[in-house]
């Protein structure tokens, strides 16, 4: 197979889909791995060390694009990436379709095959391919929100940990999976007063036993997340329904309660946000004020830490870019349930159902679409 590695074009954005690990790995497999001139640049690796794995340079994305049967990127297609997609084209990154039906319409339009990282499954439950980049997420949302509570940087002026005397910063956490749990982690390590909800009973039980008295667990709902966020410093959005837009949980209202100069820090952005008043926001103009209350809603938070990022991503997607390339699409799907989870479009068809859902549109099961095409 034909596999591009485009550089990333959207704003900020110096992750890159594959290390040159990764290059190596597909190379070796007798596949052919095209690599865009300065694809690497941002998260620090060179064209010379794609070369030495067996990568092939080439000086355009246009040229990506075009040859390429399987387009391995970090985020979704942005301005003239969507007219360089072909019709039974690979794309595989991050699409966070939900949210975005303006992206959804581009896909169908030019008939893409739409591998989505965020649904790609486990035989846990869990979504492995978005977990590393939630991990990294999860743990800049703390050091992003210790650093535009200062005064400088337009918030109230509190430092996390305080001091002997002095209160911490109280920080409230609204989601306690994955971004979550790296958001406890950062927020207890700093010495701030934590509290933490969730809708599940059970995941509230586990972080308990963790984390032990250093944080506070509330079951999730309007009143208890309204009691939670009164008076808050900072608050972290970090809730996730796989595939789905986000539900908004934090009112226009409940900010009145906040203190002026508080930070929100809403990472459940790529999926339209938990909080009410969100929208998205890039690392080049991070934050905007509603209610007097700092947000910073930047689409693709580890895009800041890109070497760190680049490498924790392609740890997970790697595996599935070999099923993909050493069996071709039909069969690779055939054989892992996990990967067929990944497929949110096919061919001008919508197949993932929380997508579909999301934006009213018609859900085709993947299964039914591979049925059809072949017959």
């Amino acid at each position: 197979m034909i596999i591009g590695l485009p550089k990333e074009i959207k704003d900020n954005e110096s992750r890159v889909g594959l290390t040159p690990a990764g290059v190596k790995t597909l190379a070796d497999f007798g596949h052919t791995v095209l690599v865009e001139a300065g694809a690497g640049e941002g998260s620090g690796i060179s064209n010379e060390e794609y070369t030495a794995a067996s990568g092939q340079i080439v000086p355009t994305a246009e040229e990506v694009w075009q040859r390429a049967e399987m387009i391995v990127k970090v985020k979704e297609p942005v301005g003239p990436e969507h007219q360089r997609m072909r019709p039974g084209q690979i794309l595989f990154t991050y699409l966070h379709l939900a949210p975005d039906p303006g992206l959804t319409q581009v896909l169908l339009e030019r008939e893409v095959i739409g591998v989505a990282y965020e649904t790609i499954t486990s035989d846990a439950g869990h979504l492995p391919l978005l977990t590393p980049m939630s991990e990294v997420a999860g743990r800049m949302a703390v050091q992003v929100g210790a650093h535009y509570l200062t005064k400088p940087e337009g918030g109230r002026g509190v430092l996390m940990g305080g001091v002997p005397g002095v209160l911490p910063a109280k920080v409230a956490i609204v989601g306690g999976g994955v971004v979550g749990i790296n958001s406890i982690k950062m927020a207890v390590g700093l010495g701030a007063h934590v509290v933490v909800l969730d809708r599940n009973l059970e995941r509230l039980r586990y972080l308990d036993d963790i984390f032990g008295a250093k944080i506070r667990t509330l079951i999730s709902n309007p009143y208890t997340v309204k009691e939670a966020i009164a008076n808050a410093d900072l608050v972290i959005g970090a809730v996730l329904v796989p595939g789905a837009s986000a539900p908004r949980l934090v009112t226009r209202d409940m900010l009145q309660t906040m203190h002026k100069g508080a930070v929100i820090v809403d990472v459940a952005v790529d999926q339209g946000g938990c909080i009410e008043t969100t929208r998205p926001t890039t690392h080049s103009n991070p934050t905007f004020y509603v209610e007097e209350v700092l947000h910073y809603c930047v689409a693709n938070m580890p895009g800041a830490v890109p070497r760190t990022s680049t490498f924790a991503l392609t740890n997970a997607t790697l595996p599935f870019a070999v099923k993909l390339a050493n069996h071709g699409f039909r069969e690779a799907v055939a054989l892992d349930p996990h990967l067929r989870n990944g497929i949110n479009t096919y061919r001008g068809r919508i197949t993932c159902q929380g997508v579909a859902d999301s934006q009213g549109l018609p859900y085709s099961p993947i299964d039914e679409e591979l049925a059809r095409v072949a017959g």
